[in-house]
């Protein structure tokens, strides 16, 4: 059977919240059951939008993270609560929202803060990925959430595809899940170059005789990997998707750094 994902390609979010504030233009003052209440005005981020800077000035560059439900095919929240939340054929976890009553427990039962509260309704509150829209057909020939169809930049693609299908794209298109150990490494939301966020870089520059080198060969050796490239027009490499360690950088064959990171790093110029 058919089953709808969501696709986030990292590189592409702009953090300009379109998603989130269509979430809210859709959920806040509307009900719509029976998939979920109205979501309150303030505190709840059902389109949560995670932030993070990588490196110095000027090497450096930011990420924005979307991170709604993850819909997990293996769902912490139903294993904790398997009477009041379960999962549609078609994929899209769902908070039942009349067993789900007085019940303020289920929030803390989903490892990615994606389940809130809401005191005034006395129910557990999340991102249904506009169940009303796609099962319910409340929207006429509108066949996508509202935060996928609001993204000005495509970085939100939606798909109702096959399980096969989404496993070749998955392969394909190196799509990952977030914190795959919480939602046993299957869901219904993946990413697009998710080491833009995870993972890290090393990045500088190549100036031979005061002047930006392009061409130059630069390896970097570190984590029982070798990489390299060559120094861009303004002489300047960046090796990204790296893991925390040492890493020994080489110019043409001759050992120039050795850099220690936990963080992203600007190694600056390398005069020659």
């Amino acid at each position: 059977m058919k089953q709808f994902y969501i696709v986030c390609d990292i590189s592409l979010c702009q953090n300009c919240s379109s998603c989130k504030m269509a979430c809210e233009d859709e959920h806040v003052d509307n009900e719509w059951p029976p998939y979920t209440n109205a979501q309150p005005k303030y505190e709840h981020g059902w389109m949560n939008l995670l932030y993070k800077e990588r490196g110095q000035y000027y090497r450096n560059d930011s990420v924005c993270l979307p991170v709604p439900c993850q819909h997990c095919s293996d769902a912490p929240c139903i294993k904790a609560n398997h009477s009041c939340i379960n999962r549609l054929e078609e994929g899209i976890v769902l908070i039942d929202i009349d067993k789900a009553k007085s019940n303020k427990s289920l929030v803390d039962s989903c490892p990615y803060g994606a389940i809130f509260w809401n005191e005034e309704a006395d129910i557990a509150q999340k991102c249904t990925m506009c169940a009303h829209i796609l099962v319910g057909g409340c929207w006429e020939g509108y066949n996508m959430p509202r935060c996928v169809h609001s993204c000005p930049t495509k970085a939100l693609e939606f798909h109702h595809i096959e399980p096969a299908e989404m496993e070749k794209k998955i392969i394909d298109e190196s799509l990952e899940c977030y914190k795959p150990e919480f939602s046993g490494g299957k869901a219904n939301v993946y990413y697009k170059n998710l080491y833009r966020y995870e993972k890290l870089f090393i990045a500088g520059g190549i100036l031979i005789d005061g002047e930006c080198a392009e061409g130059v060969i630069v390896t970097l050796v570190g984590s029982n990997q070798t990489f390299m490239q060559k120094t861009n027009f303004f002489g300047d490499f960046k090796f990204d998707g790296l893991y925390p360690g040492i890493y020994t950088i080489s110019i043409n064959g001759e050992t120039v750094k050795t850099v220690k990171i936990d963080e992203s790093e600007n190694v600056g110029n390398i005069i020659f």
